[in-house]
Protein backbone atom coordinates (compact mmCIF):
# COMPACT_ATOMS: atom_id res chain seq x y z
CA UNK A 1 0.00 0.00 0.00
CA UNK A 2 2.79 2.14 0.66
CA UNK A 3 4.63 1.60 -2.38
CA UNK A 4 1.59 2.32 -4.41
CA UNK A 5 1.03 5.63 -2.50
CA UNK A 6 4.64 6.56 -3.10
CA UNK A 7 4.23 5.84 -6.81
CA UNK A 8 0.90 7.90 -7.02
CA UNK A 9 2.17 10.94 -5.88
CA UNK A 10 5.77 10.40 -7.92
CA UNK A 11 3.24 10.24 -10.73
CA UNK A 12 1.63 13.91 -9.49
CA UNK A 13 4.79 15.55 -9.30
CA UNK A 14 6.06 14.23 -12.34
CA UNK A 15 1.94 15.53 -14.45
CA UNK A 16 2.95 18.94 -12.49
CA UNK A 17 6.30 19.04 -13.64
CA UNK A 18 7.66 21.53 -16.12
CA UNK A 19 8.63 19.66 -18.81
CA UNK A 20 5.20 17.37 -18.80
CA UNK A 21 3.36 21.03 -18.45
CA UNK A 22 4.54 22.02 -21.82
CA UNK A 23 3.30 18.87 -23.53
CA UNK A 24 0.10 19.09 -21.99
CA UNK A 25 0.19 22.31 -23.09
CA UNK A 26 0.98 21.33 -26.82
CA UNK A 27 -1.46 17.99 -26.71
CA UNK A 28 -4.11 20.65 -25.29
CA UNK A 29 -3.29 22.54 -28.24
CA UNK A 30 -3.28 20.08 -31.12
CA UNK A 31 -6.74 19.02 -29.95
CA UNK A 32 -8.02 22.42 -29.94
CA UNK A 33 -6.46 22.94 -33.83
CA UNK A 34 -7.99 19.76 -35.00
CA UNK A 35 -11.52 20.91 -33.56
CA UNK A 36 -10.94 24.39 -35.44
CA UNK A 37 -9.41 22.65 -38.85
CA UNK A 38 -13.03 20.21 -38.86
CA UNK A 39 -10.70 16.70 -38.26
CA UNK A 40 -12.66 16.03 -34.88
CA UNK A 41 -15.68 14.57 -34.15
CA UNK A 42 -18.38 14.85 -31.33
CA UNK A 43 -16.17 13.80 -28.27
CA UNK A 44 -14.47 10.22 -29.90
CA UNK A 45 -10.91 10.07 -30.79
CA UNK A 46 -7.65 10.72 -29.12
CA UNK A 47 -4.70 12.30 -29.44
CA UNK A 48 -1.57 10.40 -27.24
CA UNK A 49 2.18 11.77 -26.40
CA UNK A 50 4.65 9.05 -24.21
CA UNK A 51 6.43 10.42 -21.70
CA UNK A 52 10.05 10.58 -22.36
CA UNK A 53 11.74 7.71 -22.23
CA UNK A 54 8.19 5.54 -21.14
CA UNK A 55 6.52 3.98 -23.53
CA UNK A 56 3.74 2.59 -20.76
CA UNK A 57 3.44 5.93 -19.38
CA UNK A 58 1.45 8.57 -21.78
CA UNK A 59 -0.56 11.85 -21.41
CA UNK A 60 -4.21 11.68 -23.44
CA UNK A 61 -7.48 13.35 -23.55
CA UNK A 62 -9.97 13.17 -21.43
CA UNK A 63 -13.43 11.31 -22.33
CA UNK A 64 -16.56 13.52 -22.64
CA UNK A 65 -15.02 16.81 -23.33
CA UNK A 66 -15.10 18.30 -26.59
CA UNK A 67 -11.65 18.93 -28.00
CA UNK A 68 -12.22 22.71 -28.76
CA UNK A 69 -13.00 23.29 -24.65
CA UNK A 70 -9.60 20.79 -23.62
CA UNK A 71 -6.98 22.86 -21.66
CA UNK A 72 -3.94 21.57 -20.48
CA UNK A 73 -5.03 20.65 -17.01
CA UNK A 74 -7.75 18.27 -18.78
CA UNK A 75 -4.95 16.03 -20.03
CA UNK A 76 -4.60 12.60 -18.31
CA UNK A 77 -2.00 10.88 -17.66
CA UNK A 78 -2.06 6.91 -17.85
CA UNK A 79 -0.35 3.78 -18.03
CA UNK A 80 -0.23 1.14 -20.13
CA UNK A 81 -3.45 -1.06 -18.52
CA UNK A 82 -5.34 2.07 -18.23
CA UNK A 83 -4.82 3.38 -14.78
CA UNK A 84 -5.43 7.00 -15.02
CA UNK A 85 -1.72 8.22 -13.03
CA UNK A 86 -2.88 12.10 -13.27
CA UNK A 87 -5.80 14.27 -13.97
CA UNK A 88 -9.18 14.03 -12.72
CA UNK A 89 -10.98 12.73 -15.79
CA UNK A 90 -11.58 9.45 -16.92
CA UNK A 91 -10.63 7.92 -20.34
CA UNK A 92 -12.70 6.06 -23.46
CA UNK A 93 -11.42 2.01 -23.59
CA UNK A 94 -10.78 2.22 -27.12
CA UNK A 95 -8.02 5.63 -26.47
CA UNK A 96 -6.19 2.74 -23.84
CA UNK A 97 -6.77 -0.08 -26.83
CA UNK A 98 -4.85 1.77 -30.18
CA UNK A 99 -2.57 4.15 -28.37
CA UNK A 100 -1.44 2.01 -25.66
CA UNK A 101 -0.50 -0.50 -28.46
CA UNK A 102 0.73 1.83 -31.21
CA UNK A 103 2.98 3.76 -28.13
CA UNK A 104 4.58 0.17 -27.16
CA UNK A 105 4.74 -1.83 -30.10
CA UNK A 106 5.50 0.48 -33.11
CA UNK A 107 7.63 3.14 -30.69
CA UNK A 108 6.45 6.45 -31.97
CA UNK A 109 6.40 9.25 -29.39
CA UNK A 110 3.24 11.03 -30.41
CA UNK A 111 -0.32 8.86 -32.03
CA UNK A 112 -3.15 11.33 -32.81
CA UNK A 113 -5.85 9.62 -34.42
CA UNK A 114 -9.08 10.71 -35.76
CA UNK A 115 -12.07 9.90 -38.21
CA UNK A 116 -11.28 13.31 -40.82
CA UNK A 117 -13.53 13.25 -43.33
CA UNK A 118 -11.73 13.09 -47.11
CA UNK A 119 -9.15 11.04 -45.17
CA UNK A 120 -11.88 8.48 -43.71
CA UNK A 121 -13.60 8.65 -47.11
CA UNK A 122 -10.62 7.61 -49.01
CA UNK A 123 -10.31 4.20 -46.16
CA UNK A 124 -13.92 3.72 -48.03
CA UNK A 125 -12.74 3.47 -51.40
CA UNK A 126 -11.15 -0.23 -52.60
CA UNK A 127 -7.66 1.76 -52.49
CA UNK A 128 -7.60 2.31 -48.96
CA UNK A 129 -5.79 5.16 -48.67
CA UNK A 130 -4.24 8.47 -50.29
CA UNK A 131 -1.95 8.53 -53.52
CA UNK A 132 0.93 10.14 -52.51
CA UNK A 133 1.66 10.46 -55.75
CA UNK A 134 -0.68 13.34 -56.74
CA UNK A 135 -0.69 16.42 -55.25
CA UNK A 136 2.90 18.29 -53.61
CA UNK A 137 1.29 17.82 -50.27
CA UNK A 138 0.42 13.97 -50.93
CA UNK A 139 3.46 13.82 -51.76
CA UNK A 140 5.39 14.04 -48.18
CA UNK A 141 3.80 10.82 -47.50
CA UNK A 142 5.59 8.10 -49.88
CA UNK A 143 7.11 5.65 -48.47
CA UNK A 144 5.35 6.25 -45.05
CA UNK A 145 1.26 4.94 -45.88
CA UNK A 146 0.39 1.62 -43.81
CA UNK A 147 -2.80 0.19 -44.77
CA UNK A 148 -4.86 -1.64 -42.73
CA UNK A 149 -7.92 -2.86 -45.44
CA UNK A 150 -9.56 -4.82 -42.47
CA UNK A 151 -12.29 -3.65 -40.26
CA UNK A 152 -12.37 -5.20 -37.21
CA UNK A 153 -15.43 -3.47 -35.42
CA UNK A 154 -14.42 -0.88 -32.31
CA UNK A 155 -11.07 -1.45 -30.53
CA UNK A 156 -12.31 -2.34 -27.32
CA UNK A 157 -9.38 -5.10 -26.48
CA UNK A 158 -5.52 -5.40 -26.45
CA UNK A 159 -5.80 -7.82 -29.59
CA UNK A 160 -7.33 -5.01 -32.15
CA UNK A 161 -5.10 -2.48 -30.70
CA UNK A 162 -1.73 -4.59 -31.21
CA UNK A 163 -3.33 -5.50 -34.60
CA UNK A 164 -3.38 -2.17 -35.75
CA UNK A 165 0.03 -0.88 -34.47
CA UNK A 166 1.77 -4.06 -35.83
CA UNK A 167 -0.22 -3.13 -39.77
CA UNK A 168 1.95 -0.12 -39.34
CA UNK A 169 5.20 -1.95 -39.65
CA UNK A 170 7.35 1.21 -39.45
CA UNK A 171 4.85 3.56 -40.85
CA UNK A 172 4.01 6.99 -39.46
CA UNK A 173 0.60 7.07 -41.54
CA UNK A 174 -1.82 4.38 -40.90
CA UNK A 175 -5.58 4.34 -42.90
CA UNK A 176 -7.62 2.14 -41.13
CA UNK A 177 -9.90 0.04 -43.54
CA UNK A 178 -13.76 1.72 -42.96
CA UNK A 179 -12.00 3.58 -39.84
CA UNK A 180 -9.55 6.35 -39.82
CA UNK A 181 -6.51 7.25 -39.77
CA UNK A 182 -3.56 7.01 -37.26
CA UNK A 183 -0.61 9.69 -37.62
CA UNK A 184 2.23 9.72 -35.26
CA UNK A 185 5.47 11.15 -35.12
CA UNK A 186 8.46 12.20 -32.81
CA UNK A 187 6.91 15.43 -31.67
CA UNK A 188 2.91 17.05 -31.34
CA UNK A 189 3.62 20.18 -33.39
CA UNK A 190 5.38 17.44 -36.56
CA UNK A 191 2.84 15.15 -36.16
CA UNK A 192 -0.23 18.04 -36.35
CA UNK A 193 1.69 19.35 -38.84
CA UNK A 194 1.21 16.14 -40.92
CA UNK A 195 -2.14 15.04 -39.61
CA UNK A 196 -3.76 18.49 -41.11
CA UNK A 197 -1.68 18.24 -43.83
CA UNK A 198 -2.95 14.30 -45.06
CA UNK A 199 -6.58 16.07 -44.66
CA UNK A 200 -5.57 18.56 -46.72
CA UNK A 201 -4.19 15.84 -49.39
CA UNK A 202 -7.01 13.82 -49.17
CA UNK A 203 -9.27 16.33 -49.81
CA UNK A 204 -7.77 17.52 -52.91
CA UNK A 205 -7.92 13.56 -53.68
CA UNK A 206 -11.33 13.49 -53.52
CA UNK A 207 -12.48 16.75 -55.26
CA UNK A 208 -10.33 15.83 -58.25
CA UNK A 209 -11.89 12.56 -58.46
CA UNK A 210 -14.85 13.64 -57.88
CA UNK A 211 -14.55 15.91 -61.26
CA UNK A 212 -14.57 12.39 -63.19
CA UNK A 213 -11.61 13.76 -65.03
CA UNK A 214 -8.42 11.12 -65.39
CA UNK A 215 -5.99 12.08 -62.76
CA UNK A 216 -2.19 12.75 -63.05
CA UNK A 217 -0.05 11.35 -61.19
CA UNK A 218 4.04 12.52 -60.84
CA UNK A 219 6.24 9.58 -61.23
CA UNK A 220 7.39 8.06 -57.83
CA UNK A 221 10.83 9.21 -57.98
CA UNK A 222 9.88 12.25 -57.71
CA UNK A 223 7.40 12.32 -55.73
CA UNK A 224 10.37 10.59 -53.31
CA UNK A 225 12.40 14.19 -54.17
CA UNK A 226 9.58 15.85 -52.70
CA UNK A 227 8.77 14.23 -49.53
CA UNK A 228 12.58 14.31 -48.48
CA UNK A 229 12.87 17.98 -49.37
CA UNK A 230 9.66 18.52 -47.07
CA UNK A 231 10.93 16.29 -44.21
CA UNK A 232 14.31 17.59 -44.64
CA UNK A 233 13.31 20.72 -43.05
CA UNK A 234 10.62 20.68 -40.41
CA UNK A 235 10.84 24.57 -39.08
CA UNK A 236 7.34 25.25 -41.29
CA UNK A 237 5.96 22.86 -39.06
CA UNK A 238 7.07 24.39 -36.04
CA UNK A 239 6.20 28.03 -36.92
CA UNK A 240 3.03 26.31 -37.92
CA UNK A 241 2.30 25.38 -34.54
CA UNK A 242 3.57 27.85 -32.49
CA UNK A 243 1.04 30.23 -34.91
CA UNK A 244 -1.88 28.25 -33.68
CA UNK A 245 -0.77 28.99 -30.43
CA UNK A 246 -1.52 32.76 -30.57
CA UNK A 247 -4.75 31.85 -32.86
CA UNK A 248 -6.12 29.26 -30.29
CA UNK A 249 -5.41 30.00 -26.73
CA UNK A 250 -5.99 27.72 -24.12
CA UNK A 251 -9.35 28.92 -21.80
CA UNK A 252 -9.57 30.69 -19.39
CA UNK A 253 -10.24 27.84 -16.82
CA UNK A 254 -9.74 24.32 -17.70
CA UNK A 255 -13.55 22.48 -17.31
CA UNK A 256 -14.30 20.41 -13.76
CA UNK A 257 -16.70 17.90 -16.02
CA UNK A 258 -16.87 14.49 -14.63
CA UNK A 259 -19.74 12.38 -15.12
CA UNK A 260 -20.77 10.12 -12.79
CA UNK A 261 -20.34 6.69 -13.86
CA UNK A 262 -22.95 4.76 -14.37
Amino acid sequence: MQQRKASHMSSHAVYASPAIRRLREDLALALRAAAHHGLSEGVCNHFSVALPGEQEQFLINPRGLHWSEVGPDDIVLIDGEGNVLAGRHRVEPTALFIHGAVHRIAKHAVVLHCHMPYATALTLTKDRALDPTLSQNAMRYIDRIAIDADYNGLALDHTEGERIARAMAGKDVAFLGNHGVVVAGATIAHAYDDLYYLERACLHQVIAQSTGRPLAPVNAKLAAQVAAQIQGEREQSDLFFEALGRLLPAPASSKSFQRAAA
